[in-house]
């Protein structure tokens, strides 16, 4: 693992553990070049998922583009960051054993809207309101109305 702080090939890892729900290992590194500490992450990675857009465009499966998107629908709004976390990993898992290397990209939105829709509504909302690209008031008057009063007001 090459060292993020001065770019030495050679760091040693002082400690490994488990994420807390065993999807990831934590390792805290250490680089006896520069003396910096840093922390990795290793996921296991069943297959290379590649998404395939709208307009066919092909390109690599990105789980912090993920969870990005969750992380700026939850803004402000009371969900824990391992919740979050959680999810995530939960739509990588199902997405890896669809068994197919390629996958739409609205394959990938619908689950993030099914997640978000468990938890948390205005979160849900906020995604939806981005992802279904509404044109217009009406759209998305007519997509809060069909939740039937299940978002809070602020």
């Amino acid at each position: 693992m090459r060292c993020p702080f001065c770019g030495h090939d050679d760091t040693q890892v002082k400690d490994s553990r488990p994420t807390e729900d065993n999807s990831a290992i934590r390792r805290r590194r250490f680089c006896p070049a520069c003396g910096s500490r840093f922390t990795t992450f290793e996921r296991v990675q069943l297959r290379d998922l590649v998404v395939v857009k709208k307009n066919n465009v092909k390109e690599p499966f990105d789980r912090d583009k993920i969870a990005r998107s969750i992380a700026i629908a939850v803004r402000k709004r009371p969900v824990e960051p391992e919740r979050v976390e959680r999810i995530v990993s939960g739509i990588v898992r199902r997405l890896e054993s669809l068994g197919e290397s390629e996958i739409p990209s609205t394959v990938v939105g619908e689950m993030v809207m099914d997640a978000l829709s468990t938890l948390d509504p205005v979160a849900y909302v906020r995604f939806a309101s981005v992802y279904r690209n509404f044109r217009e008031a009406k759209d998305f008057e007519d997509f809060v109305g069909k939740l039937g009063g299940n978002v809070e007001k602020d």
